[in-house]
């Protein structure tokens, strides 16, 4: 009898647990029995799965891809057994999701009322976070993300693209002067991120060929909410995507500066999931819900 659905489930209780004897006390199992299906487990695959030792487990290496796999198998598992206990019933259960602050709170807070609405038996779990986190690791089942895709086992839909604008307040060109050129943005506070993976260049067309500036000033966040509140109380200059500026720019909070600098760079964004198409139905109903939502509201720009 093939029992390796049962040598998952083990695996995984004993990742999440991080140790025999809990994942033992959880299983309702035995230590000893537990160990017997790991080191079945690993005598089958032909690799050590579980690097053993007196203070910690941890995986080894590329086995950290056979745990994540056997999460999401195990999901669909439970998923395929719970439509057809229901008999096909509507979709339920809890969807992770996570956004970065200003596009969560600009795209995807309006449309939760009518997904809820219509998916009463759905649960949304949101995150917003301008972090990246890792869907396996913090068990997320959506993740909307702004700019170029990192290679990875995610699967993705794309939403669209947004362009990035430079903007600066009234109040803080009166007292600095309007920078007519990309040259001129270094006598100014140009404020930017703290993320390692930020990019302190920009990119802006001078002179009929694209230049590369590098910028600097008095305030790095970790986050675009605080950039646009410091950029409308007059702190500097900021250069972010358009639906974190389309709001102030049309109220005159900000102004928009060195558009005939701009070089049309744009950043896509997608929202990723795990697994495969064979999706579970609560996350593709939050999917097939919320893309087309969050599509129209970037073509609005």
């Amino acid at each position: 009898m093939d029992n390796r659905a049962g040598e998952m489930m083990v695996f995984v209780r004993v990742v999440e647990t991080g140790s025999f004897s809990e994942a033992a006390r959880n299983l309702l199992m035995t230590p000893s029995t537990v160990s017997k299906l790991i080191a079945r487990l690993e005598a089958r695959l032909g690799v050590r799965l579980i690097e053993r030792s007196t203070r910690r487990l941890a995986l080894t290496g590329e086995e950290q891809f056979y745990y994540e796999r056997s999460q999401a198998l195990l999901g669909q598992l439970d998923e395929t057994e719970q439509q057809i206990a229901q008999g096909g019933a509507e979709a339920e259960g809890l969807v992770r999701v996570t956004s970065s602050v200003t596009f969560g709170t600009a795209a995807l807070e309006p449309i939760l009322p009518d997904f809820l609405e219509a998916y009463p038996r759905i649960v949304v779990d949101l995150s917003l976070s301008d972090d990246v986190v890792d869907l396996y690791l913090d068990r997320t089942d959506v993740a909307i993300r702004v700019g170029k895709l990192q290679d990875s086992n995610l699967m993705a839909r794309k939403i669209g693209e947004t362009r990035r604008r430079i903007a600066a307040a009234p109040a803080y060109l009166k007292r600095h002067g309007v920078p007519l050129t990309p040259e001129d943005l270094v006598a100014h506070n140009c404020l930017g991120f703290n993320f390692r993976r930020a990019n302190p260049v920009w990119p802006m067309r001078e002179g009929g060929r694209i230049v590369e500036r590098m910028l600097s000033g008095s305030l790095l966040v970790n986050n675009g909410d605080t950039l646009r509140r410091m950029a409308i109380a007059g702190v500097g200059v900021i250069r972010l995507a358009d639906y974190h500026l389309r709001g102030p720019i049309a109220r005159g909070e900000l102004v928009e500066i060195l558009a005939d600098s701009d070089i049309g760079e744009t950043d896509d964004v997608h929202a990723l999931f795990r697994g495969s198409q064979f999706l579970p139905a609560r996350v593709r109903a939050f999917l097939d819900f919320a893309v087309p939502r969050m599509q129209r509201f970037l073509a609005e720009g």
